[in-house]
């Protein structure tokens, strides 16, 4: 027996609004009684933190370590048989096509869509199999812990990988076989998958015409003579030797400027922008000697109400051994002069960055680091020369995907942000949000049998907040907001750029086990 998932032209990753399909491809040796053949399309948010010993208290488990898991996508696709009914199938090769549509938000801050395709309760949920085969019976999908988490609405996540047994995004293609029989075990295959969310509306560029500004001066000390030393006998220099009594250092205000709001696109250059100004009335030549560009990556970690912040920084580009005048030294005071920006003009983002995100435990954001070396005067002269080395951050800065939405999804949708959440949470913001969060739930709508509306049902401490008395969601959701019913009936962007992001599809998870 072997399985394998085989895609129809698979692209080098996913976005919203993409179809995939696909075969499930079995080769049997001898026959076999198959009960169901489904698969699924998944995408999971985990995070993994350790407790604090001063905590410890506050959480009761056998283990030091504190496990999320969020189904931000689930969607299921019965491929046989078409009635809840076991057949036997013979030896040989049998292929089973399905096909998915990623849609535009997660599913996990949705209790109804929840209850429907993943069962609450042990029980239900679309595509579930009895213990002997056929029928619905007992899930081992968590549906029900998902209600107990807190849960933001938002555009799905990219893949991420790369903190090991502490957090990771992967999205997957899964078929599940079951075979009847209480010592049979059911059959399971996955094939992981690239992700790279649409990026939100942009800001019109006629409209905004603001910049983004990070400055600090530069001010030097009063210089040192190069010879300036006492001899044994207690001589003094040369009068050949100038004197640096009496002389203003000079000092120069760096300034970095992007345009506002302050966006950057995967793989793309920085549009930064580097100005001088002369701030003291001296003629002296003041020069840029070196400048290193980085993009520092915040990624939040959460699990319950522990928080984690890593921090990982990208060097875009580093130039040392340079000899850029910042203007000239009979330039006068409040004269501003712009750097050629040169040597980061065609400097792209490191292919390794993600884009800007927040969902229900994980979220990233993003700040510029921009470190300058400025020099006053030359090892050949009189006086030493003196460099200075400062940074500069600006922070709130965004990075999107480059993949645009199709314009129909943009007239009138309401992209979701981090700042909206399903219930209550402790998720910390981020900047990466582009667009006005979802509209305000409607009042309830009056019945169509001439009874009055439903009133609001009390809530009860006993059940989790997504969750009635009944154990099963309070009342049908609002239908579904523009952008998402406008989804349903478009198609993914044609024009794709290159892939950005540390994913390892395919590899082995590293998070801890969750807790049963």
């Amino acid at each position: 027996m072997s399985i394998r998932i085989s895609l129809d032209k698979p692209p080098e990753f996913y976005t919203n609004l993409d179809f995939i399909r696909g075969r499930v491809i079995l080769s049997l040796r001898r026959p076999e009684i198959i009960g169901n053949v489904i698969v699924k399309l998944e995408g999971e948010s985990r995070t993994a933190l350790p407790i604090q010993p001063d905590r410890r208290n506050d959480y009761k488990g056998p283990t030091n370590m504190l496990t999320e898991n969020h189904k931000i996508l689930y969607k299921v696709f019965p491929v046989f048989p078409d009635e809840a009914l076991a057949l036997s199938l013979q030896p040989g090769q049998h292929e089973f096509k399905f096909h998915f549509k990623f849609p535009l938000n997660n599913i996990c801050h949705d209790a109804r869509a929840i209850h429907q395709t993943m069962g609450i309760g042990g029980l239900g949920g679309a595509g579930s199999a009895g213990l002997l085969g056929a029928g619905s019976g007992f899930r081992t999908t968590d549906g029900a812990k998902q209600l107990m988490l807190t849960h933001t609405k938002s555009t799905l996540p990219p893949s991420l990988t790369g903190f090991p047994e502490e957090a990771e995004i992967r999205y997957y293609v899964k078929v599940t076989i079951q075979r009847p029989g209480i010592f049979k075990e059911n059959w399971r295959y996955e094939l992981g998958l690239k992700f790279l969310p649409v990026e939100p509306p942009r800001p019109d560029p006629a409209e905004t015409r603001q910049e983004a500004f990070a400055r600090r001066p530069f001010t030097f000390k009063p210089r040192t003579p190069l010879h300036s030393r006492w001899s044994f006998f207690g001589n003094k220099p040369g009068s050949n030797t100038p004197d640096a009594a009496g002389q203003t250092p000079p000092s120069v205000e760096m300034s970095i400027r992007m345009p506002f709001p302050s966006i950057l696109t995967c793989n793309e250059p920085v549009p930064l922008r580097v100005l001088a100004k002369k701030l003291a009335p001296t003629q002296e030549q003041v020069s840029l000697t070196a400048l290193e560009i980085a993009l520092v990556g915040f990624t939040h970690v959460r699990v319950a109400n522990i928080e984690k912040i890593e921090k990982t920084t990208w060097v875009v580009m580093s130039a040392v051994k340079l000899n850029i005048p910042l203007g000239k030294p009979t330039d006068p005071v409040g004269a501003e002069v712009e750097i050629p920006n040169t040597p980061w003009a065609n400097q792209r983002l490191p292919n390794t960055v993600a884009p800007s995100f927040q969902t229900c435990n994980l979220g990233r954001r993003y700040q510029l680091e921009v470190k300058f070396s400025l020099s006053w005067g030359t090892s050949n002269g009189a006086f030493l020369p003196q460099v200075i080395s400062l940074p500069l951050s600006m922070g709130k800065i965004q990075v999107y995907s480059g993949i645009r939405p199709p314009p129909q999804l943009i007239q009138g949708a309401s992209f979701p942000t981090p700042t909206s959440p399903a219930t209550s949470t402790n998720v910390p913001h981020s900047n990466n949000t582009g667009a006005t969060g979802p509209a305000p739930r409607p009042p309830p709508r009056p019945s169509t049998n001439g009874r009055p509306p439903i009133p609001p049902r009390p809530t009860d401490p006993l059940y989790p907040p997504q969750l009635g008395p009944d154990n099963a969601p309070a009342y049908e959701d609002a239908p579904p907001s523009y952008d998402e019913a406008m989804a349903e009936s478009l198609t993914a962007p044609q024009e794709r750029p290159a892939y950005s992001g540390v994913t390892a599809e395919n590899s082995p998870s590293t998070m801890p086990p969750e807790k049963s």
